[in-house]
């Protein structure tokens, strides 16, 4: 039986690929994860006792746990999730981004580097190592454009930086040292189990409390949404099948301005969960002050991997959106635990890090 090692398995869309990955194929799965705030044990409670899943608490900054990790499990596939990711943090403590994002990185290139190089010559060949990004580092994507993986890198934010600095250090240990590393550049993902710090879990749960809910600028920032399963789905495409050295955009092309997807939950929390108390829940959106270098629109242009892969998106926007509202909806207890840190207590935290 193959192993696969995920780093950040214990974040949002590293949780979503540990889930079916133990659900769904004949594979061992490792999560190492370093529990930052955004580490929740509790998004993996269905699979925590599965035979085949394993979870080292370890900082991908920590070279000699890294290394002890991969000589213990002895993975056939890497998958590095792992990343400091909110852009609002990266602009008030950028050196958490550079310490997990460049640093992290570099340090589990170099360790991956030295276990690949020792194994025998047929898992040597099976090996590959998939490098997790973003579209951000593309930086803002003129009306009627999309970015493609030959697009050049123009990050704004210290969180794009950070990902475009390690995307640039997977490359050279692909081309200088042979390692065997795929790159994916995924646009804005959402679904169940996301941390409520990111626009559409923040919305939901504001409307939900009848809260005032932000809305940066005049709301026109455009984004590329793709539902977690579907990137779930184009990172096992990418592992099964991805050519080495190879860079994909994964994207669902469905751009949205930011008003019109809070507009669009508003209106589906008052179908599903009318409140009288609150009323029309598009009544609590505020427009505020816009955040430094924010970037106006993102767009990927998905082409490769739909034509050499075989991927595509089983989510539009619309079934999407309200599949997340459901799952919110279904699952207060989940966000009451996160909201009021309880999740810390039952599964102690590290500070900001990996």
């Amino acid at each position: 039986m193959k192993t696969v090692l995920v780093t950040g398995g214990a974040g949002f869309i590293g949780s979503a690929l540990v889930r079916h990955l133990i659900r769904e194929t004949p594979v061992r799965v490792v999560n190492v994860d370093k529990l930052t705030y955004a580490g929740n044990l509790e998004s993996l409670a269905d699979v925590a006792a599965h035979p085949h899943y394993t979870f080292a608490k370890a900082d991908v900054c920590d070279a000699s746990a890294v290394c002890q990790i991969m000589e213990r499990y002895q993975p056939d596939t890497i998958v590095h999730l792992a990343a400091e990711s909110h852009v609002d943090r990266s602009i008030s403590e950028p050196a958490d981004f550079v310490r997990t994002n460049i640093t992290g990185t570099f340090t589990l290139l170099q360790e991956a580097r030295r276990y690949w190089e020792q194994l025998p010559p047929d898992a040597r060949a099976g090996f590959r190592m998939v490098h997790v990004s973003t579209d951000e580092v593309f930086g803002s994507i003129p009306e009627g454009a999309l970015a493609c993986e030959q697009s050049p890198y123009r990050p704004s934010s210290p969180y794009a930086a950070s990902k475009a600095a390690a995307d640039h250090l997977a490359r050279a240990w692909h081309e200088t040292y042979g390692l065997p590393v795929v790159t994916t550049n995924c646009c804005n993902n959402y679904g169940p189990f996301q941390f409520p710090e990111k626009l559409i879990p923040v919305t939901i749960l504001n409307a939900l409390d009848g809260k005032p809910i932000p809305v940066y600028g005049n709301g026109e920032n455009v984004r590329d949404w793709l539902y977690v399963e579907d990137h779930v789905a184009a990172l096992l495409a990418v592992m099964r099948q991805g050519r080495i050295g190879e860079t994909y955009c994964v994207s669902a092309q469905c751009a949205r301005s930011n008003l019109s997807v809070v507009r669009a939950i508003c209106e589906l929390l008052d179908e599903m969960a009318p409140d009288p108390r609150i009323g029309t829940r598009t009544a609590l959106i505020r427009l505020v002050p816009d955040r430094p270098g924010h970037d106006f629109r993102y767009a990927l242009d998905a082409s490769r991997i739909r034509n050499d892969l075989g991927w595509r998106p089983r989510h539009d926007f619309a079934c999407g959106l309200r599949k997340t509202v459901e799952w919110y909806l279904a699952h207060r207890d989940w966000t009451g635990r996160v909201q009021s840190g309880a999740y810390r207590a039952a599964y102690p935290v590290a500070g900001a890090g990996a």
